[in-house]
């Protein structure tokens, strides 16, 4: 085999790898509302609208109370990435504006996932994102990403 073909077959061989090995670290995130909530579903644009604070309430009408997982964890980089194309040092900057402005406040924060899910189930106005592997019949996904 001619090496310029070993090489390939080699490079080939490393980007399948590193694709299944990132795909597999990659999370199923989801957006959640309480199962007591009138909510079922939105669109990407209503997430977006509530999670960059230019909507406070959900298409019903009730209050929307958005709920970000800490700053440093994966599940809130892949729901920012994914649902509106920004990194987290944009989004950072979206909030700045809006607080210099006075035109708004970024989501409350929480620690964990499961801390997320508990603060969903027990408040039906509290959205809010998880692994889609934690849904149980607490919660009710209103869009997957």
């Amino acid at each position: 085999m001619p090496i310029k073909l070993k090489m390939c077959a080699t490079a080939l061989a490393l980007y399948l790898i590193t694709s299944a090995i990132t795909n597999a670290a990659s999370a199923d995130v989801v957006a959640v509302v309480s199962a007591k909530s009138s909510v079922t579903s939105l669109t990407a644009y209503q997430l977006t609208d509530i999670f960059l604070g230019r909507s406070a309430r959900f298409p019903d009408g009730t209050k929307a109370i958005p709920c970000d997982l800490a700053e440093d964890s994966p599940l809130r980089n892949e729901f920012y990435t994914n649902l509106i194309g920004k990194s987290q040092a944009q989004i950072k900057s979206h909030w700045s504006k809006l607080i210099f402005t006075g035109r708004g406040q970024p989501p409350r924060e929480v620690a964990t996932a499961e801390k997320a899910k508990q603060l969903v189930a027990e408040n039906p106005n509290v959205i809010c994102y998880i692994d889609r592997s934690q849904i149980d019949k607490s919660v009710t996904v209103l869009f997957p990403l």
